[in-house]
């Protein structure tokens, strides 16, 4: 009976005999729009379960509190993958590979931004189809132009570094989706309103110094 890989067997076959570079890009693409697909269907079933106001909500406002629910977890998830590869894995260190730290990448890199390419063309279609209820131009464009500077890191293998600090700003998105959605469930006035207002304030004046901060943790020993 043939046993299954394991999980170092399937490192080797990804990184000595996988499929090439572009694959793994379109694969985690693909990956990226799953996960919003699945998420937003996901966040309409346990608002229905768990929230009593959701049944309440318009379609418009129902659309939006999904559409926000996917955002909040590409949010996080980018946020917490980009502070691992900036600040726990080796791949910055100084001294752990020949390359420039401009010039490095990694297989989980490479993923991580082709996933994160994924979200922005899930979130881009839902704003063209349902334009301009999600939000004008100024997000059309802004998401044109970050699906931009992931690709050209991609396709340079340069720069990467530089994405992964602004992908990490992407920690503040949480504490906006959850303002937009304590506003809609009349929570305006409530003590997690003004305790979120102050999270996100505090977080936006961290993020605003991020490259002096992170380059504390890129000093030589």
């Amino acid at each position: 009976m043939l046993g299954l890989p394991s999980p170092l067997d399937l490192v080797n076959v990804a990184v000595y005999g996988g499929p090439s570079k572009e694959l793994n890009w379109l694969v985690s693409i693909f990956a990226g729009v799953l996960m919003c697909i699945t998420v937003y269907k996901l966040t309409g079933v346990v608002s229905l379960l768990f929230f009593k106001g959701y049944n309440k909500l318009n379609n418009a406002q129902k659309l939006e509190w999904k559409n926000r629910g996917f955002s909040t977890f590409h949010a996080l998830f980018v946020a917490v993958a980009s502070l691992y590869l900036l600040l726990v894995s080796d791949l910055f260190d100084e001294g752990s590979q020949d390359e420039l730290v401009i010039n490095r990448t990694s297989i989980l890199s490479d993923t991580i931004l082709g996933i994160s390419i994924g979200y922005f063309l899930s979130d881009m279609a839902m704003i063209l189809w349902q334009f301009p209820a999600l939000g004008g131009m100024e997000f059309v464009l802004h998401h044109a132009l970050s699906m931009f500077s992931i690709m050209q890191s991609l396709v340079s293998g340069q720069g990467l570094i530089y994405i992964l600090m602004v992908l990490f700003s992407e920690s503040t998105t949480p504490f906006v989706n959850l303002r937009w959605y304590l506003d809609v469930a009349g929570q305006k006035t409530s003590n997690l309103y003004v305790y979120n207002g102050v999270a996100l304030f505090l977080g936006w004046l961290v993020l605003s110094n991020k490259p002096q901060i992170l380059l504390l943790f890129f000093s030589p020993s």
